[in-house]
């Protein structure tokens, strides 16, 4: 699994039709910036509303996960989502003229190759992920549905299907690795039984749906002339069948292909959760629906395990920067570089960390036998990475130099001590301007709020010093 986030390096367009709605779409893959995550766009609709790929937008789940923000709609989103994870894409803007995304060959395949095309591009920023810290169960009894997650330093999915079909049958298919969708899952097209094509249509769907693009399981005889009328349905000169099987004769990419698209479903609807997923994902039967029950529950968990809004740091990951590049970026040597590593940066936010040891220096007078690290270091080292982002701005930061100028409301709220690490994160107030920056710091420890203020402070040429 990739450590950092990531987003596409160029933009890139798919188009084409619905698979419900039968409206032709034109859907641009945008690159944004670290934690943008992905988001909708619906171009054609009056100031262009944002739609969060959000299982808290899940709105409709008829034949599909369908979302709904700000006025907004977008349907069918699991298999552009699937896509997405698969390529472990962290941030990006989806702009579409159109209800649906085009549905394509009915797989996840052909927005994988768009996007693949145009390259991906690494992030100075960890991600987020969310590891599942225990087992979580899900079951519909009345749809013989049981879903579960289970803790892994990994994300693994297993699907089984059981359709009571003589065509299909039983069928299992499994994801070990990420870096095996797009060969073993990607291509899997989405698939209806002959029996609902006529109901899916009195419901106003399948508007776009068509044999090129999904596969319709023949499970029962063929009446006479009941082939004329599946033609005219489905705007066919002719369709055929050979007894029980699949409508026009159409050829399995997969022996189970059905189960394989089941799995790359479940992987899209998942997306929805808002994190990247380490677990073992086990599902006998899923669905849109039980996809998205389960994807809530996991939501919450999420949210009840990490309750801070600091931003994600993982100490097994290696850092932005380490503190080679930290030492040559900032003047500052023994016993005052106060920083360890810069784990997030970007134009606007950055994020670091300071390990406190006993070692420290001050400790051997603040407070002997009580050591507490001081306030006003813990300031400086917050100060420190501020002064990483606005030497970042420029592009020869070593012929600066980097000079505080305010604290504004600093609070503490509790005590550092040695064994702890110190996670700051500092965010712009408003855009540098004429070297003046203003932003607003947070520290924590753990989930715990230590400090946080406001600091000001201008960026200097070294040479203006002697002028």
């Amino acid at each position: 699994m990739k450590f950092y986030q990531q987003t596409i390096s160029k933009p890139v367009t798919v188009t084409g039709i619905g698979l419900h709605t039968g409206v032709i779409s034109h859907m641009t893959f945008h690159p944004t910036k670290p934690n943008h995550g992905i988001k909708f766009q619906r171009s054609d609709l009056d100031g262009k509303p944002i739609i969060d790929a959000d299982v808290d937008n899940v709105v409709d789940l008829q034949r599909g996960t369908n979302l709904e923000q700000n006025g907004a709609r977008i349907n069918t989103v699991e298999h552009t989502l699937a896509a997405l994870v698969a390529l472990e894409l962290d941030n990006v803007l989806i702009e579409i003229d159109g209800p649906e995304p085009p549905v394509l060959d009915g797989s996840a395949k052909p927005f994988m190759d768009a996007i693949l095309e145009v390259g991906l591009e690494e992030q100075n920023a960890q991600r987020n992920f969310f590891e599942v810290p225990q087992s979580v169960f899900y079951e519909d009894k009345k749809r013989d549905v049981e879903i579960a997650a289970l803790p892994l330093d990994d994300y693994r999915v297993t699907v089984m299907v059981d359709y009571n079909s003589p065509v299909l049958g039983s069928q299992h298919a499994s994801l070990n690795n990420l870096g095996d969708f797009y060969n073993d899952i990607s291509n899997a097209r989405t698939f209806c039984f002959l029996h609902e094509v006529e109901d899916l249509h009195k419901q106003n769907l399948i508007k776009g749906g068509d044999i090129s693009n999904a596969i319709v399981v023949v499970d029962r005889v063929i009446e006479d002339g009941e082939l004329d009328y599946l033609a005219d349905l489905l705007n066919k000169p002719k369709v055929e069948v050979k007894k029980e099987g699949i409508l026009n004769n159409v050829e399995l990419r997969h022996k189970n292909e059905p189960a394989r698209h089941k799995l790359l479903d479940v992987v899209g609807d998942l997306a929805l959760v808002g994190k990247p997923l380490k677990a073992q994902i086990l599902a006998a039967r899923p669905g849109h629906a039980a996809n998205i029950a389960f994807a809530r529950k996991l939501k919450k968990l999420m949210l009840d395990t990490n309750k801070s809004n600091i931003l994600h740091y993982d100490p097994k990951l290696p850092a932005v920067m380490d503190i080679n590049k930290v030492a040559s970026m900032l003047p500052h040597r023994y016993p005052f570089l106060l920083i360890d590593k810069i784990f997030y940066l970007d134009d606007k936010q950055v994020a670091g960390v300071k390990n406190v040891t006993i070692n420290e220096p001050f400790f051997q007078g603040h407070f002997p036998g009580n050591p507490v690290m001081p306030g006003v270091l813990q300031v400086e080292a917050m100060a420190q990475i501020g002064g990483i982002l606005a030497l970042s701005t420029v592009p020869d930061p070593d012929n600066y130099w980097t000079y505080f100028l305010g604290i504004d409301n600093f609070k503490f709220k509790k005590m550092v001590i040695p064994g702890d690490t110190l996670v700051m994160q500092l965010e712009l107030i408003a855009p540098i301007r004429r070297g003046f920056t203003k932003m607003r710091g947070v520290a924590y420890v753990g989930n715990e709020l230590v400090c946080e203020g406001v600091m000001t402070a201008v960026i200097v040429r070294k040479d203006s010093n002697n002028e």
